[in-house]
């Protein structure tokens, strides 16, 4: 199924149906300021149907989108001081930052090999609106196939995954075509110094110039 959502009508449309698929085990596709994502309820089954949609290693985990720092620490993610400024400063926003806790809230599946769980508050206002109303963070990864590019709108993501598009399991937003913008920057926020894992939309420069000392 795909669901148009452009609007703000739209967003509001698409909270109970987005809610309702993702509760029941099935995956979305949806813009974000960056790219297109694909994205699943947070819990352990549903990641291990969106890495096989997207034909990715179970062990190599995904970020989750939430509403901001309020739902990060309902889900058990802690802010450092380095994290919680440049939360501050750069949510919502094109900013990823991994952060430490979540135990015996979030998978373990979205765990990376430093101990934390990737998580960004997106400025892609329809989005964001969508996670606040779901009441969940939902998991996200670029709609491509390992190694190739992320799919910069709805009728390239349905050529990429037309099965899981035509069985029900991906539920498609359709927020028309996106631009051509760097994928989010990550902060490994773990340890007591911040480091950069990707420099993306926000450069080290601009962190740097917003946050001072505590920045990467």
């Amino acid at each position: 199924m795909i669901l148009p959502f452009q609007s703000a009508a739209d967003h509001a449309a698409a909270v109970e149906p987005v809610r309702a698929h993702l509760e029941r085990g099935g995956l979305l596709a949806y813009p974000t300021e960056t790219v297109y994502g694909l994205g699943s309820a947070p819990d352990a089954e549903s990641l291990s149907a969106l890495a096989r949609l997207k034909g990715r290693p179970e062990r190599k985990p995904f970020l989750i989108l939430v509403s901001g720092r309020t739902m990060a620490e309902a889900w058990g993610l802690v802010f450092s001081a380095s994290a919680r400024a440049l939360a501050d400063l750069f949510w919502p926003g094109p900013l990823t930052l991994v952060l430490r806790g979540g135990e015996g809230k979030l998978p373990d599946g979205l765990r990376g090999g430093e101990g934390g769980i990737a998580a960004r508050h997106t400025s892609h206002a329809g989005i964001a609106k969508l996670v606040a109303g779901i009441g969940f963070p939902i998991t996200s990864t670029s709609a491509n196939r390992p190694g190739g590019p992320p799919a910069p709108g709805v009728d390239r993501l349905v050529e990429l995954f037309r099965d899981a598009v035509d069985d029900g399991t991906l539920l498609v937003l359709d927020g028309g075509v996106l631009g051509n913008v760097p994928p989010s920057t990550i902060v490994d926020c773990t340890q007591r110094v911040p480091i950069i894992v990707r420099e993306g939309a926000i450069p080290r420069s601009e962190l740097r110039r917003a946050a001072g000392r505590l920045a990467p």
